[in-house]
């Protein structure tokens, strides 16, 4: 029995031909040559650069090859290492170049599924908006605070009516009525904006309709007794409290402009020759040049006041600094202290007064003092109602001088 040779091995044994010498001493030729190692792995020696290394293979009867790097940024062992990994996945029926392929895919794909949730679509639609910045503010606080929580990173496509809806009804449990009617309003701009870009087919707030509790309709506290309004006036005429909050106090009445926009005002764009104020479009709510005619009253009132800070920007500059203009709180905190609550207040600006019954003061005055212009210029003035201020240029005109305009007494 000892005489019987041993049967050879099934196994192929494996020779590796390449050794850390002979990938030294390969030189590059006057074209591109390969040098095999094993199982496929090869070294591609160019006419110039560095040498490269290739696993050739077999897959779906295709010939296919596949780079595995560059020596000696890899070394032999690390080269012959993922060959095997590549091997293994022909094993499992994968192409390793595909496979490659689909990782280097993968975080481009999610780059791009990031970019078309909720937020990034919001956050891009709130930087497209041109509009004033304390209505940029209010709408990143409603989107930040109720929204972006629960819907935040889900992919716009495929938030649908039933999850907005959750997500409104947990601010609708809180008692904030207005507020969750405000986030449906915002959630609906930001869905036809994903619309109009093709990040979304539908809205889904227009399902809504009537899915959340109306808020109760809460009107401001308003002056209707005009000998409260000139209670309100003599009040204001007594305090005693900074002269540029006093100014702005006396002079809110006489303007009937927006809070931010008292409070911006800059001398630059008052003409008090020409009675004129010229507010700039950038701080209009509409974006349009306003023009507001000033009465003697408010000429009289800005000329004292340009003597106090007629040398800065602001007519009514803040009390710590004359680069900034008086904060929200001034003229609101002079009001608490002359009696009035906050419920009658409006930032920087008086309680609100009935415009009826101002109208219906002021309509005395006026009218006789139209009637008497137009009957020496044009002819009988038919019966109408004059809105304080315009946006049309005539509204300047130098035919119509300081000394024409009516002085406009309150009666207080």
């Amino acid at each position: 029995m000892s005489n019987i040779p041993p049967r050879p091995s099934c196994e192929r044994k494996v020779t590796h031909t390449l050794t850390d010498v002979k990938l030294r001493a390969l030189k590059p030729a006057d074209s591109l040559y390969r040098v095999a190692d094993a199982k496929g792995l090869t070294i591609e020696v160019p006419t110039a650069g560095a040498l490269r290394w290739r696993l050739r293979y077999r897959f779906a009867g295709k010939a296919k090859m596949l780079s595995l790097g560059t020596y000696p940024d890899v070394k032999l062992p690390q080269a012959r290492d993922r060959r095997d990994a590549a091997r293994a996945l022909l094993l499992e029926g994968v192409d390793p170049s595909a496979d490659r392929q689909e990782k280097k895919t993968a975080p481009d794909i999610a780059l791009a599924d990031e970019a078309k949730t909720f937020r990034a679509i919001a956050r891009d639609w709130m930087s497209k908006q041109d509009i004033a910045e304390v209505t940029a503010n209010k709408n990143r606080w409603l989107l930040e605070t109720f929204l972006l929580p629960d819907l935040g990173d889900r992919p716009i496509r495929e938030i649908t009516a039933r999850e907005l809806l959750i997500t409104l009804r947990k601010i609708e449990a809180t008692g904030k009525l207005e507020t969750a009617k405000r986030a449906r309003v915002k959630a609906g701009q930001v869905f036809r904006y994903a619309i109009l870009e093709g990040l979304a087919e539908n809205d889904p707030t227009t399902s809504l309709r009537g899915a959340l509790k109306a808020p109760k309709q809460k009107h401001h506290a308003a002056i209707t007794d005009p000998a409260r309004i000139g209670e309100l006036l003599r009040a204001i005429d007594g305090f005693s409290g900074q002269q540029v909050t006093l100014y702005a106090l006396k002079l809110a009445p006489l303007v009937f402009v927006r809070p931010g926009e008292l409070r911006h005002a800059e001398w630059p764009e008052i003409d008090l020759d020409r009675a004129m104020w010229r507010i700039p479009a950038l701080r209009m709510k509409m974006k349009s040049a306003h023009l507001v005619p000033l009465s003697k009253q408010a000429i009289a009132l800005l000329r004292e006041l340009f003597e106090i800070t007629g040398k800065g920007n602001f007519v009514f500059p803040g009390v710590l600094s004359s680069t900034r203009p008086i904060s929200e709180n001034t003229v609101n905190s002079a009001l608490r202290r002359l009696g009035y609550p906050t419920a009658l207040q409006s930032v920087v600006q008086l309680p609100p007064i009935d415009p009826s019954k101002l109208g219906e003061q002021l309509a005395r005055l006026v009218k006789p003092q139209l009637d008497r212009i137009s009957a020496n210029r044009f002819g009988p003035c038919p019966r109408r109602t004059s809105s304080r201020s315009s946006t049309q240029d005539d509204a300047a005109s130098p035919s119509r001088s300081p000394q024409s305009r009516p002085n406009l007494s309150l009666g207080y």
